[in-house]
C-alpha cells in the first residue's frame, strides 16, 4: 500500500510531466525534424527586456545554460531604451554579443534562433507565442497564457499545429511540495475536495506602478502600433504601456497576475479543466489612480463534473492592495483535515471527529499529519533567481533538447488558466454568472460572448 512517504520519494526523485487532453480535437501536431543531440548549443531569443525577465528569467537561465549547452544571440524589445539596455545588460553578464531587434519580425528573420523566452506585457504573451509556433520555435512563455478566449483559442491552435515544446511560467508545478500535494490528492488519501480557499494580499500603492518611467518615456522611441496588436487602436498613453496590469484590455490585473498561478493548482490537482461556473465582486476601492482594473476582488468558482451537479466543491478567491494581512494563502479541505500550501503540511484541522461522527453511527475521519517536501535549488547552481522558477527553466530547457512536448507546465495547461481567469474577469466586469461554452470556446455572460 502508497504511503505519505511513497508520495514525497515520487515528488523529489524528478521533475514530472503532465499534460490535459481534450481542447484541440481533431488538430495534430507535426513532429520535428530533427532531436537536438547532447553537444549541440541551443540559441535563444529574448521577446522583451521586461523586469521579470531581467530579475528572475535571466538568472535562472544562466543557472544551468552551462551545463545544457544554451546561450542567448538575439533580443527583440520595440522600445528602444529598453532595447539597448538589454543588449547592454546581456553583454556585461554573459560576454555574449547580443544582436538587437527593433521588433519579433526582425527576430525571426534570422536564422540562429531555436527557441524564445516570452516576457511581455499580459495580453500579448498568447499573440507572441502565435508568432513563435509559427516560426518554428521552442517557447518559455510568462503567465498568464491569454486574457481573452479568442487570443487563447489562437495560440492553443497554433502551438499543437506547430508541435513545439512550450512551457507556460506556472511554476509552481515543477516545485516539489505542488507535486506531492498532487501526487497525494490523486492518491485519494486526502478524500474529496470540498473547499478551497485561496488569497493573495498586498499593501502597496506602488504595485504595478512606473511614476518615473511614464514620466519619461517618449512616444517616439515606442512602436505604440505594434505594441496594441489586435487591441482596439487608441492615442498614445504611457500609463497603458508601461503600467498596463491597471488597465483593461491589456490586463485582467487580479486574474491575469496573481489568480493564475493558484487556480492552476485546482485544475492540476483535480484534473478538471475550468469551472462549471464563476461569481465575483470587487472594485477600485483603495487606489482611485486611473485604473480601470479593480485593487479588491473577490471570485467564487464551482467546480465538478458538467453532468452531476450534485458532486463538486468550490474555490473562493480573493485579492486586495489595501491590507497584507493573510498574505498569500493556498489551503484544500475535505472532510478529514487540510492541505496547506503556506506552511507545507497537512493535518486533521477540520476534520469529522470522534463525538461528531458517533453522533451520526459513522466513523471519525480525521487526516495523518505530515509535512510536504520544499523546494530547493539545483545543486551546483549559482541560486540565482527563485528556486521554483529555476526548476521550472531547467525543466523547459531539458524538454527543448530532447524534444520533449510534455514540460511541467504544457500549453493545455495554460489554456485552463485561462479559462478560468477570463471567467472571473468576465463575472466581475459584468456582474453575472458566467460559464464557459466547450462547443464555442467562449466565456458566456448573459448567454453571450465575453470579449471586451
Amino acid at each position: 500500500m502508497s504511503t505519505r512517504r511513497d508520495f514525497i520519494k515520487k515528488a523529489t526523485a524528478g521533475v514530472a510531466g503532465l499534460t490535459f487532453g481534450g481542447f484541440a480535437t481533431g488538430l495534430s501536431a507535426r513532429s520535428y525534424g530533427r532531436v537536438i543531440g547532447a553537444n549541440d548549443r541551443i540559441q535563444v531569443g529574448v521577446v522583451g527586456f521586461s523586469d521579470r525577465f531581467k530579475g528572475s528569467l535571466f538568472p535562472c537561465f544562466m543557472n544551468h545554460a552551462k551545463e545544457l549547452n544554451f546561450e542567448f544571440v538575439a533580443l527583440s524589445d520595440i522600445w528602444s531604451v529598453r532595447r539597448e539596455a538589454g543588449q547592454a545588460f546581456l553583454k556585461e553578464k554573459t560576454g555574449w554579443d547580443i544582436a538587437s531587434c527593433r521588433n519579433n519580425e526582425e527576430l525571426y528573420d534570422r536564422k540562429d534562433i531555436d527557441a524564445v523566452i516570452i516576457s511581455t506585457a499580459d495580453f500579448q504573451h498568447a499573440l507572441h507565442l502565435v508568432e513563435a509556433a509559427k516560426a518554428g520555435k521552442d517557447a518559455y512563455v510568462e503567465k498568464p497564457f491569454a486574457e481573452t478566449m479568442n487570443d487563447a483559442n489562437e495560440a492553443l491552435t497554433a502551438c499543437l499545429a506547430a508541435g513545439i515544446v512550450v512551457q507556460i511560467g506556472s511554476q509552481r508545478r515543477s516545485g516539489a511540495n505542488y507535486k506531492a500535494a498532487s501526487e497525494y490528492i490523486e492518491s485519494g488519501k486526502f478524500g474529496n475536495i470540498n473547499m478551497v480557499e485561496m488569497c493573495w494580499n498586498v499593501n502597496q500603492p506602488g504595485r504595478w506602478r512606473r511614476p518615473k518611467e511614464c514620466a519619461s518615456i517618449r512616444e517616439e522611441d515606442v512602436d505604440w502600433v505594434r505594441y496594441q496588436m489586435n487591441r482596439p487602436p487608441t492615442t498614445w498613453d504611457p500609463r497603458k504601456y508601461l503600467e498596463y496590469r491597471l488597465f483593461w484590455p491589456y490586463s485582467s490585473g487580479i486574474p491575469g497576475q496573481w489568480m493564475c498561478h493558484q487556480i492552476d493548482t485546482v485544475h492540476w490537482f483535480t484534473k478538471l479543466k475550468y469551472p462549471r461556473s464563476v461569481v465575483a465582486n470587487g472594485g477600485i476601492y483603495q487606489w482611485p489612480d486611473g485604473r480601470t482594473n479593480a485593487d479588491t476582488l473577490t471570485a467564487v468558482f464551482d467546480y465538478g463534473p458538467t453532468d452531476n451537479p450534485q458532486k463538486g466543491f468550490q474555490v473562493v478567491y480573493s485579492s486586495r492592495f489595501s491590507n497584507s494581512a493573510g498574505d498569500v494563502k493556498e489551503l484544500y479541505y475535505s472532510n478529514g483535515g487540510m492541505l496547506n500550501l503556506d506552511t507545507n503540511e497537512v493535518t486533521p484541522t477540520g476534520g469529522m471527529r470522534e463525538r461528531e461522527a458517533a453522533a451520526m453511527n459513522m466513523q471519525p475521519n480525521l487526516l495523518e499529519p505530515f509535512k510536504l517536501p520544499e523546494t530547493h535549488a539545483e545543486a551546483g547552481a549559482n541560486t540565482g533567481g527563485d528556486p521554483l522558477t529555476s526548476a521550472h527553466m531547467r525543466n523547459w530547457m531539458e524538454c527543448v533538447k530532447t524534444k520533449n512536448k510534455k514540460t511541467n507546465c504544457p500549453v493545455e495547461a495554460g489554456y485552463s488558466h485561462a479559462i478560468a481567469c477570463g471567467m472571473a474577469n468576465a463575472a466581475y466586469r459584468t456582474g453575472q454568472r458566467v460559464v464557459f461554452d466547450e462547443n464555442t470556446k467562449q466565456i458566456l455572460a448573459g448567454g453571450k460572448p465575453f470579449i471586451y
